[in-house]
């Protein structure tokens, strides 16, 4: 099983949370949030970073279905 990592940079403001939260999978490019995979293995500080995110710009979701992982609705 594999997640794959999607971020609105039309709604990223750039906080800096999930850079923060799990910086082995995201980074601050030009003050914007952006995935260091676009795919990655299971890992709660990816949830954890998503979640985290004030404006709800990062979707994780299942590579192979498409369900979404998280935010939590």
């Amino acid at each position: 099983m594999s997640w794959s990592i999607e971020i609105d940079a039309d709604t990223c403001i750039g906080s800096g949370m999930c850079a923060g939260v799990a910086p082995d999978h995201f980074e601050l490019v030009d003050g914007y949030s952006c995935a260091k995979k676009s795919t990655v293995e299971p890992a709660d500080e990816v949830v954890d970073a998503a979640e985290s995110c004030p404006v709800e710009a990062i979707l994780v979701k299942d590579a192979e279905t498409g369900a979404v992982i998280a935010p939590a609705e």
